[in-house]
Parts: C-alpha cells; sequence; structure tokens
C-alpha cells in the first residue's frame, strides 16, 4: 500500500513501506504531522539509513593497528606518521549526475570534500571513478564531457588535486552513469574532531550557503529507480554546487577549529539539516532543538518542510559551548559567510523543531538515526552469455545455483595477435584517459609526487614518508561472479599501491548497484562484500569508511554490480617506482602465474563481442604470496636495481608491457615460452590477455637480475629486455613500432571529444 501525506496541498509519496509505517507510528505514539512524516522519510531512505545493507557490511573488517576511526563517521582515518593521520572517504552521486551531470559530479566532488573537512583535516586529494555508456553514444558523450568538467570545475576552483582515476565504459551505463569520488586529507592527531553533540548545553552554529529550495528530497530520489521522465521530474532534487563558497568554508572551518574548541562538527550533506543534527545528537545519546526562525534562508517564503530537507551545498554545523560563540562569529565574519546560533543540544532524546515559539515537530532522535533494518531476500542468478540472466529461485529459499555455459568459444587462432594487440589498445576502456586528467590541476598544494596515468598516485607527506592511492573496479567480471569480481578489485587496487612501492594501509569503497528489493540483485550485492571482505581479511586492510548505491536502474535496466575500491598505501619517499620503461638492456620479469582465463575479458569483449563464463578467480594464497614478493623486493632494493613495476589487470599481460613501452618510449623483445602458468599448453592469445590475479611485471638492470630472481620465492620468469623500438615477440613472429602502439593508445577519447 502506498502512503501519502501532504505538503501545502499537494499529496507526497511516502519511501516508508507499511511495516515502517506502522514500527513510526508505535514509536512515535501517534501518527506523525506532515513535517515529521518528511523528515522520518528521508532518513529511512536507503540512502541514509542503510537499512538493507547494514547486516551485509558487517563481513568487512574494520580494525587494525593503524586504524584512528573506522567506519560510522563521515570518513575514515588511519595514522600515518607520530604527529599525522590520513582522512579518507568515498561517495557517489550517480543519480544527480544522471539527471544535470555538470552539477550532479560538481556537487559530489563538494560532499566529499565536506566529509573530509568535518573530521578536522585538509584535503589534499582527490580521485574519481566513472563508469559511462560507450561514447559512440550522443547522450553518453554529454555525460561523460560534464560529469569531467563538473569534476575538474570544483577540484580546481578549491584548490584540490584531482590526482587518480579510473574509467570504464559499458553500454550498461548508458542511462545510469556511476560517479563515485574519493577524497583523502591529513590531519594532526591531536586535532581530530568527530561528527556528535556529547554535551548538553551546547549549541548548534550553522555557517556557509544560504539554505535554498534545491536538493529537497534528494537523499529519496537517490533511493528508487530513475525513469524516462526522471530528467524533468527530479532535476529540483540535484544539489547546486559553489566551490568559491566552499573555498571560504574549507578556510573558516581550519582557523576555527584552530582557534576554538569546538565539541563536534559535521557537514550538511544528504538530509540536510535533519540527518546532520539528529545524527549528532543521536551518536552523543542526547536530543536538540532547532529553532528555524535562525536559519539564514537564500529565498522567501521557506517553508520548514522545505527548511529541514533542503540539500543546499556548502553548509558546515559547529557544536560549541555557549560562551564561545562570540569568538567563533568573529572568524566566519572575516570570511564572509553567514552563520547563526540555530539550536541547541538537550537532555530530552528528541529531536523538536520550532517556529516563532511554536513546536512543529518533536521525534526520538533515535528513531530518525538508527531506523530499523531490513531484511532482504536474495537469490542465485544462471549465468548468461550476451543475454539478460534468468532468474532461478523458490520463493524464500536462498539457492546457490550453477548452470553449465552453453556457447561456442571462439578460435583464437583466426585473429592476429598484432591486430589484436593494437584493437585492444585502442578500446575504450583501455585507450589513455589523458583527455580526462588533462583537465584537472594535479599540481595544486604542490604534494604530488607520481601524478594521474600510472597503477596509482603518490603524494608526499613529508621529506621521509609518501602515501599511495588508487581506485579500482571491473564490472564485467562481478557481474560475471559477483564473489570474485568483489575479491578482484580489492587485489587489484592493493596491487596497484604496492607496485609504487607502498604497503597497502586500508580500504574505502563504494558499493554501487541495482535495487535491492529484487532477490538476486541483493544476492550479487551479498556475494560482492564476501569475496572483498575474505582479500581485506587476507591482506590486513581494514575497511575504514564507504558508501553504499542502491537502485541504479532506468526502466528494467541495471547497472552492472559496480564495487569500486580505493586503496590507500604508506610509503618510504625512496621506495617509489613507476611503470615506465626506463633503460635500454634492462631485463623484463614476469611474477605470478597465467592461467587460461579469458571469460570476462577486454579481449573478448572487444575482439570476440563476448561477455560470458567464469572470469578470473582471486587465489587468496597466491595473490598475497606473490604481492609481498614484490613489496619485499623493492623496500629491500637500496641500490635501486628494480627500474619499474606494473600489475596485469584488465587487457592482460599484452596491455601491460605495451602500457610500460608507450610510456617509456621504449621497445622491448620478448619470448612468451616461459611464461609461468599452471597450464603449459596455454595459447599465445591466452598468454597474452588472460586477465589472471597475482601477477607483475618489473624491470631489473642487467648486472642485478641474478640477485633479484634469487629473492623471488614465488613463480616467476625472465621473458625478455627493453630496447629499440619495436615491440617484438620473438616465439610469434610479432613486431610492432612503438609509434604505431602509441596511435593505437593516444587520442582515441580524444576523436569523440572533439
Amino acid at each position: 500500500m502506498s502512503i501519502f501525506y501532504k505538503i501545502n496541498s499537494k499529496l507526497i509519496k511516502m519511501a516508508l513501506t507499511d511495516l515502517e509505517y506502522e514500527y513510526v507510528v508505535k514509536e512515535v505514539g501517534r501518527k506523525p504531522n506532515s513535517l515529521e512524516f518528511g523528515m522520518l522519510d528521508i532518513m529511512f531512505s536507503e540512502h541514509c539509513s542503510y537499512k538493507s545493507s547494514r547486516p551485509i557490511l558487517k563481513l568487512f573488517p574494520t580494525e587494525g593497528e593503524k586504524v584512528i576511526l573506522g567506519p560510522g563517521d563521515d570518513a575514515g582515518i588511519v595514522e600515518l606518521t607520530d604527529n599525522l593521520a590520513l582522512v579518507i572517504g568515498m561517495e557517489s552521486h550517480n543519480h544527480p549526475s544522471a539527471i544535470e551531470p555538470y552539477g550532479g559530479a560538481g556537487t559530489g566532488v563538494g560532499g566529499i570534500i565536506r566529509d573530509i573537512i568535518s573530521m578536522g583535516a585538509m584535503p589534499v586529494a582527490l580521485l574519481d571513478s566513472l563508469r559511462f555508456g560507450y561514447l559512440e553514444d550522443q547522450r553518453s558523450r554529454y555525460l561523460f564531457e560534464y560529469v569531467v568538467k563538473g569534476i575538474s570545475d570544483y577540484g580546481n576552483r578549491v584548490g584540490i588535486p584531482t590526482i587518480g582515476g579510473e574509467v570504464e565504459f559499458d553500454d550498461n551505463f548508458q542511462y545510469n552513469p556511476l560517479v563515485n569520488v574519493i577524497c583523502a586529507g591529513i590531519v594532526q592527531k591531536d586535532s581530530i574532531v568527530r561528527g556528535i553533540a556529547s554535551n548538553v548545553g551546547d549549541v548548534f552554529v550553522l555557517m556557509g550557503g544560504r539554505t535554498g529550495r534545491d536538493g529537497i528530497h534528494g537523499v529519496t530520489f537517490a533511493s528508487e529507480e530513475l525513469t524516462t521522465t526522471s530528467e524533468i521530474e527530479d532535476r529540483p532534487a540535484v544539489q547546486i554546487g559553489d566551490p568559491f563558497t566552499k573555498k571560504q568554508v574549507l578556510e573558516a572551518t581550519l582557523e576555527a577549529l584552530d582557534k576554538i574548541n569546538v565539541q563536534g562538527l559535521k557537514d550538511l550533506g544528504g538530509g540536510g539539516l535533519t540527518c546532520c543534527i539528529s545524527e549528532m545528537s543521536a551518536k552523543g545519546g542526547n536530543g536538540c532543538t532547532v529553532d528555524l526562525t535562525k536559519i539564514p534562508l537564500r529565498e522567501e517564503g521557506m517553508t520548514p518542510y522545505e527548511i529541514m530537507l533542503s540539500e543546499s551545498q556548502e553548509r558546515m554545523i559547529f557544536v560549541i559551548h555557549p560562551e564561545d560563540v562570540k569568538e567563533l562569529m568573529e572568524v566566519f565574519k572575516k570570511f564572509e559567510l553567514p552563520a547563526a546560533v540555530i539550536g541547541e543540544v538537550t537532555d530530552t532524546g528528541r529531536l523538536m523543531v520550532t517556529q516563532d515559539d511554536d513546536v512543529l515537530a518533536d521525534i526520538p532522535t533515535k528513531l530518525l538515526a538508527d531506523p530499523p533494518i531490513i531484511e532482504r531476500k536474495s537469490c542465485q542468478v544462471i549465468k548468461y552469455v550476451n543475454q539478460p540472466p534468468t532468474l532461478a529461485f523458490e520463493k524464500e529459499e536462498k539457492k546457490f545455483l550453477k548452470k553449465s555455459l552453453d556457447y561456442e568459444l571462439p578460435n583464437l587462432k583466426n585473429v592476429k595477435l598484432e591486430d589484436a594487440l593494437l584493437k585492444i589498445l585502442s578500446s575504450q576502456n583501455i585507450a589513455s584517459k589523458e583527455w580526462v586528467y588533462r583537465q584537472y590541476d594535479h599540481e595544486v598544494q604542490i604534494r604530488s609526487v607520481v601524478k594521474p596515468g600510472d597503477d596509482a598516485a603518490v603524494m608526499r607527506v613529508n621529506d621521509d614518508t609518501a602515501f599511495a592511492i588508487t581506485s579500482d573496479c571491473n564490472s564485467v567480471h562481478t557481474l560475471l561472479n559477483p564473489y570474485h569480481g568483489g575479491a578482484g578489485a580489492v587485489c587489484e587496487a592493493i596491487r596497484n599501491v604496492i607496485s609504487m612501492g607502498a604497503q597497502p594501509l586500508c580500504i574505502v569503497d563504494c558499493l554501487n548497484f541495482g535495487n535491492p528489493e529484487k532477490p538476486e540483485v541483493f544476492q550479487q550485492f551479498k556475494d560482492c562484500v564476501e569475496g572483498m571482505a575474505d582479500v581485506a581479511k587476507k591482506f590486513h586492510t581494514p575497511v575504514i569508511s564507504g558508501n553504499v548505491s542502491f537502485y541504479n536502474e532506468t526502466e528494467g535496466v541495471t547497472v552492472n554490480p559496480s564495487p569500486v575500491v580505493g586503496v590507500a598505501g604508506l610509503m618510504e619517499i625512496n621506495n617509489i617506482r613507476t611503470s615506465k620503461f626506463k633503460n635500454e638492456g634492462d631485463k623484463i620479469i614476469i611474477i605470478g602465474e597465467t592461467r587460461s582465463e579469458l571469460d570476462g575479458s577486454e579481449y573478448y569483449k572487444c575482439i570476440h563481442g563476448l561477455v560470458c563464463g567464469e572470469p578470473p578467480k582471486v587465489r587468496m594464497d597466491d595473490e598475497y604470496q606473490t604481492a609481498m614478493a614484490v613489496l619485499n623486493l623493492i623496500e629491500s632494493d637500496v641500490e635501486n636495481n628494480i627500474t619499474a613495476v606494473h600489475d596485469c589487470s584488465i587487457g592482460g599481460l599484452g596491455t601491460t608491457i605495451c602500457e610500460m613501452s608507450i610510456s617509456g618510449d621504449l621497445g622491448l623483445v620478448i619470448n612468451l615460452l616461459n611464461i609461468p602458468g599452471a597450464d603449459k599448453s596455454l595459447s599465445n592469445s591466452e598468454i597474452l590477455f588472460s586477465e589472471s590475479h597475482g601477477r607483475y611485471v618489473i624491470t631489473v638492470k642487467d648486472d642485478a637480475i641474478e640477485e633479484i630472481l634469487d629473492k623471488i620465492d614465488v613463480p616467476k620468469a625472465v621473458i625478455g629486455t627493453v630496447g629499440g623500438d619495436s615491440l617484438v615477440i620473438d616465439n610469434c613472429s610479432v613486431e610492432i613500432p612503438v609509434s604505431k602502439l602509441k596511435a593505437s593508445y593516444h587520442g582515441v577519447i580524444e576523436k569523440f571529444m572533439a
């Protein structure tokens, strides 16, 4: 049964289920009024409450030796040095970006920046993880162009470098682009602040942009499927960003934290004032009051409903002692930012909204901030070949069904290796993403040591220490096998920071899925989280923050399940490695085993038009052993004999060596006969394009090769030598000039976006 409430003579359909409605009435002790219904509606939304995902997310390890703060606040925190900590978070802005790509992406950046600021940290790095339809489609080009522009304009104007990320293209994302953003900041350990209102009698100070009518129902809009009319009907739910005000808010916040004893701090994002104040109060076990007459407004005639649900950007809530109000206001006045005391912390355990001494809403803070979970049904999906999935389940029984695949494997011998290599290099998923990152300022703040285009970005902490950071996901792998797809995303991100010379430190994630009310989607989610958790535990890399984005569907088209994983790693500056070939004569070593794992590969997708079968499996022990072998090599390499490191992922070994060649402008001669593998009968196509996990390519100075090989106690082989101006594969008569590799790899996206 649909539940409606009336606002200004307009009927609003609630997202509450019948059971939730009954629960709310029981807890409140009466039928809530329209304002209360609106507040409860947003707080019970999937976006705010995590009511479906909370039980599953408990699978993640969240504690570790260097963890200062795990999930539950605006961002997670881990130790960097004796005095400094890394604050890191990840958010999605998928629905808003599908409706209004420039504003949606920009406010997504603004939101995650505020999350970092609210922990007391200075934001130092942004990364974007993006997914769109193929660029042959006009709408996909439009979304791609303006999402990138929105991220660029916002980050550049605030003065935070966008230093990494990834882009994936698939028909599946044509109507539902995915826009995920990571922000990392640095904070003194003794300056960390939390989003909590612990002390009765403290006051709430609202600072920043004025409250307007934009973003109302933003979180409920993000907790439902899109339709063909969403671009018109839901546009008011998209917030309006203002990076210039954000810059002032950033500087004012950091100065206030330096001068004043701030008791609690939180940004106003999804759910606006309702979410921010109820969550801060509930965390402190307290209640609160909000006086609507005190709130600085952008528009005249705003109703209490609009004020409490508005998601206007660039706003922060400070919790301070009353005696500190005057000094705090002087800071905000200096930066010409509107600010006002709008309420106080009480011992009632209830959120009371007043206007001109009239009580307009009175609800328990715990009811708002901690709605009950929903137990979702789940079922397994029969695997498929280039067709929509077929379901197989019985009512409430959880079944894990497997069905043999009936499809014809392509004849790999019918495709010339040279043609396949060049075509894959020009695939939109592999070709250079320079068109994207050249729009970003990645030099601002002068911390960037390794810039976009490598396995991970590296940011300087001090003269001796740096952190590496990356984001990764393969949605096709996750579609075909959610467990190994999720596990593989974590493995790839870990390989990327290890390739730079960093010890993996922590994980953040953004889990993008379809409608969790569909049993097959929820099963995907569960299996994926289980795979991610198993790898996180194996590597002792806790998940310290994250986000779940459900309902990524339009008119029945569900996005590929996309668990985007960010990993940060800690390193000594002297240990930094990059992926490009450096010297003529360096020997090329592959570490890890190659298997017959072409299912779900870019080779099958790009060359043969196949998305099918079982993707590469994550073998936990092998993955861990090869990772530690590479990390130990780098950390013990005081003479810098290891000159380049690059992990194998999408596109396999073929793409890996081509990228190293292109970036270093050096050729190579290799032989595929010595490749370590469980199956010695692998074809050359399988060796070059299999996407088996747990593999790295390194280059070593010629005179150190024996010393390095003796240190590697996992499968490895010397497969060639750096030099010349062509890629030469000895055993299969392939010779491609580096200039030809570059021509295929560069300019692909530019041709579409000209």
